[in-house]
């Protein structure tokens, strides 16, 4: 199996819920990534041979083939194919295990994996009960002999089961949430995010034209007294919003090459993937993931918790990492050093890469070595993939 490389790793900033990027049709947020990608790889882009795209409503702008579609809007060659792959959450983070399988197969050199969800045009659960061209009702994935097993799915009902059965607090959750928004505002003031962020034109709320780098969803003067001043949601006992993740919109993109090209070409790498895991978790509680794809993806690796240096454990619901974190016995310190999805956002299809690439950039901040991404999906699912720093 050939060793596979990161080469260049870049984002949009996340615009909130009908903020500066409701505008961008989604081919065309995408592409401005995957063109970013390969100016920053400092490669011909005649070396790109496929675009693997992580896309969770794949409707309207987002249909038809995302990945395919972005490519021929961007700079790469109409030779360059493209597909578009639905992990739920994890998608995006597995266009980049998928790639970087690709790559270590031999199968081709130079992949760009990608992620894109502008969720300002379809929210959640917008795939749901679509009407077709003919006017009858798509119909419902969720089928009776799946309710009759499973139950109806609730992610927030089981956000709340989860802090239940870990034994994990309405206050320890606000004060993660807390913290979430003090690291990502404490990264963004001290730059820690900018050579990640690639600067975007958007709209502000009069619809004017700016330039906007930094992400629009980090809130200041976060505290208990204004989580508890949310409504709670029904079905649980204290989740609000303030708890949760929030809607948003965005784009990302890492460049993968195999070693023997990254060797023919001269080039110095940003990380090498190191190891990759994914898991089926319990449909009912279905957040669960982390929690058995991090050990399985560790023990790939032939490494253990202590000697990995970052963990991006996305924050759908407060007490999903926190419960990883009780059931592993790890480092808080190391954990969504610089907020998480309760300050950030989850562009749901994109926020695997987006979490890669944050961790990517993070690595060589710090001068580290190891970074851990791992993400819960709808489902009850789990990717997690481990990088090194190059």
């Amino acid at each position: 199996m050939k060793d596979v490389f990161i080469m260049s790793a870049v984002r949009t900033p996340v615009g909130k819920h009908n903020g500066y990027l409701r505008e961008y049709a989604a081919p065309t947020l995408l592409a401005i990534v995957l063109d970013e990608a390969v100016r920053r790889a400092s490669i011909d882009p005649l070396l790109v041979e496929d675009v693997i795209a992580g896309c969770v409503y794949q409707i309207g702008e987002q249909g038809f083939n995302l990945a395919r579609m972005a490519v021929l809007e961007s700079g790469l060659s109409e030779t360059v194919g493209g597909i578009t792959v639905n992990r739920q959450c994890g998608s995006s983070l597995s266009a980049i295990q998928i790639a970087a399988d690709m790559i270590a197969a031999g199968a081709m050199d130079t992949i760009i994996a990608c992620g894109c969800e502008i969720m300002s045009k379809y929210g959640i659960a917008s795939d749901l009960n679509c009407t077709l061209s003919n006017g009858r009702n798509a119909g419902h994935p969720i089928t009776q002999s799946y309710i009759e097993r499973y139950g109806v799915p609730n992610q927030i009902a089981a956000a709340q089961a989860i802090a239940n059965r870990w034994q994990i607090s309405k206050e320890e959750c606000q004060d993660f949430a807390i913290a979430s928004h003090e690291k990502a505002l404490r990264a963004t003031k001290e730059g820690f995010f900018r050579k990640e962020i690639l600067p975007m034109q958007g709209l502000d709320k009069e619809g004017n034209s700016f330039v906007c780098d930094a992400d629009e969803t980090i809130r200041t003067g976060v505290t208990r007294a204004s989580l508890d001043s949310l409504k709670v949601i029904p079905g649980t006992e204290w989740i609000t919003a303030g708890l949760s993740s929030t809607v948003t919109d965005g784009a990302s993109a890492v460049l993968l090459m195999s070693g023997e090209r990254v060797k023919e070409l001269g080039l110095t790498p940003l990380a090498r993937v190191v190891a990759s895991a994914v898991v089926g978790s319990d449909p009912k509680l279905m957040l669960t993931g982390p929690l058995t794809a991090t050990p399985k993806v560790l023990s790939r690796a032939g490494l253990s918790m202590k000697e990995i240096d970052i963990f991006e454990v996305n924050e759908a619901f407060a007490p999903i990492p926190l419960a990883w974190a009780k059931e592993l016995n790890a480092d808080m310190s190391k954990l969504n050093v610089n907020g998480g999805a309760m300050a950030l956002g989850h562009p749901v299809g994109n926020s695997g890469c987006r979490l890669s690439v944050t961790a990517l950039h993070e690595l060589h901040r710090r001068k580290a070595q190891y970074a851990l991404v791992t993400l819960c999906t709808g489902g009850g699912q789990a990717p997690a993939t481990i990088f090194e720093s190059a």
